[in-house]
């Protein structure tokens, strides 16, 4: 009897599992032709290890001697502060290596808090509420805010991360072209039928709340922006990257919506250009709608004091909501924030998913991240380094024969056009000892491929004349320079 159950169970698993390797093998199949399909175009992404701490010098393994790095976020050079380091290591000493829970169970600390009131105070805003990243941040602002009577306006350009917040939520969108106003105020004349409109240049919404309205995204705003605008339940607008007319044709579209929010990032990560905010918000005003803005590549760098794009455009007064990184010129180590009315902040603790439901910021990112903003608050002096140092790149890049998108953005994009081009020459670099990194399709539109040279206000004048010399002699290797 035993021994025929045994025999029953093994001859009824045999089956299973050779149903189960099927399917195994044919998941490998797919896998394995999808890859090859990335390789074929060019556009594989290999990760290069670094051996060193972060900083505008490093190593990197496989690569010969010192390497400089122009592909960081590290705009301030804050990552390898002493300073930086110390504070983190403090905190980490006193207050432990993290939570284990979330803030409304007992993740709450009192670095927690004060960070939080120091972010708000830095923008100028009511309140401000931390995230484990921007992308976190873009997935809980629109899910939260927004529901199916509201309206999204939204940068064609944003970044994945608004884009991916943006159609989370359940609000209506309009797109309208890049940095286009045109485009934006005739989006928001079809919003004004909607309860809310929210203009979103890069930054993610993930609503929920009984709101109501229309959300209005530029077409290039980052995917963290776009993941939170599509969670949302408002009606979604994307506007043509940059294209003014484009979002004004969307806010006269999104009129008939309870709220209408216009979505854009204050600086576009791949493009280094920077968002006509003082036209977005005068539009906005004109049409009933908010602005929401995603500050990660401009938070402590753009602006005489480094609060970002609206300060840099005199509109601190007018844009509603911020979302920004810790994890970028602040210190680099980790974390995302939404700053603006109090009472948002307020409901987001309460139903912003991310929030609610991911373990709390570390205690050692918490504290680099006070410390760096205690230093940008005490003076400028590395803002201002950053520029020089900026402009300095950008001049004699274009005096060498190279098109350098965007304006005077420490984001100086290569523009190469094709993709192998951009991969083959990053590759060249390193060999020259400059890290730099090509991207192409997907990540940028197909056709558009580019280097991304990122400035730091640690590099030294010699690193910035070094990498220009590289990038003309490996520019002439391959045909990019005559």
């Amino acid at each position: 009897m035993w021994a025929g159950r045994v025999l029953h169970a093994a001859l009824s698993r045999a089956p299973r599992e050779s149903r189960a390797q099927s399917a195994l093998a044919q998941l490998r199949g797919i896998l394995e032709e999808e890859l090859e399909s990335i390789r074929g175009a060019g556009t594989w992404k290999s990760e290069r290890v670094i051996t060193s701490r972060q900083g505008p010098h490093i190593h990197v393994d496989g690569a010969p001697g010192g390497i400089i790095n122009f592909c960081a976020n590290n705009y301030l050079g804050l990552s390898s502060h002493p300073e930086v380091i110390q504070a983190g290591l403090r905190t980490l000493k006193e207050f432990g290596a993290g939570l284990s829970s979330v803030r409304f169970i007992c993740g709450t600390q009192s670095i927690h808090k004060d960070l939080e009131a120091k972010i708000a105070c830095f923008h100028q805003r009511e309140d401000a509420i931390l995230y484990p990243s921007c992308f976190d941040a873009n997935a809980g602002l629109f899910e939260a805010l927004l529901t199916s009577e509201d309206a999204v306006l939204s940068d064609e350009l944003n970044h994945a991360s608004i884009i991916d917040g943006i159609r989370l939520c359940k609000a209506h969108k309009y797109r309208y072209r890049h940095l286009d106003m045109a485009d934006l105020e005739a989006k928001l004349q079809e919003a004004q039928k909607h309860r809310l409109r929210l203009v979103a240049t890069d930054g993610a919404f993930s609503m929920d709340a009984d709101f109501g309205g229309r959300v209005l995204s530029d077409e290039l705003n980052h995917a963290s922006i776009i993941d939170g605008i599509r969670l949302c339940k408002a009606h979604k607008y994307r506007y043509r990257h940059l294209d003014m007319a484009d979002l004004e044709a969307k806010l006269q579209e999104a009129q008939k919506h309870r709220l209408r929010l216009v979505a854009t990032d204050g600086a576009f990560s791949m493009d280094g250009d920077i968002a006509p905010l003082q036209e977005i918000c005068r539009l906005a005003s004109q049409y009933g709608a908010l602005v929401f803005v995603d500050e990660s590549h401009a938070t402590g760098f753009l602006g005489a004091t480094g609060r970002g794009t609206d300060e840099l455009l005199g509109v601190m007064d007018q844009v509603t909501i911020i979302n920004s990184t810790l994890g970028k010129a602040l210190g680099g180590a980790s974390g995302g924030y939404t700053t603006g009315p109090g009472a948002l902040v307020s409901l987001l603790r309460q139903r912003a998913r991310p929030y609610l439901f991911s373990n709390s910021l570390p205690p050692a990112a918490v504290g680099c991240a006070s410390k760096a903003l205690d230093l940008l608050m005490e003076s400028n002096a590395i803002v201002q380094s950053m520029a020089a140092k900026t402009l300095r790149f950008r001049s004699q890049m274009e005096a060498a024969g190279f098109t350098i998108s965007g304006a005077n953005h420490p984001i100086c994009p290569v523009m190469l056009g094709d993709a192998r081009l951009a991969l083959n020459i990053a590759d060249d670099m390193l060999k020259r000892g400059i890290f730099v990194i090509g991207f192409s399709y997907p990540v940028v539109p197909k056709g558009k491929a580019r280097i991304r040279v990122q400035i730091s206000a640690v590099h030294s004048e010699e690193d910035i004349d070094r990498c220009v010399e590289a990038f003309v002699e490996v520019g002439r290797l391959h045909g990019a320079l005559p």
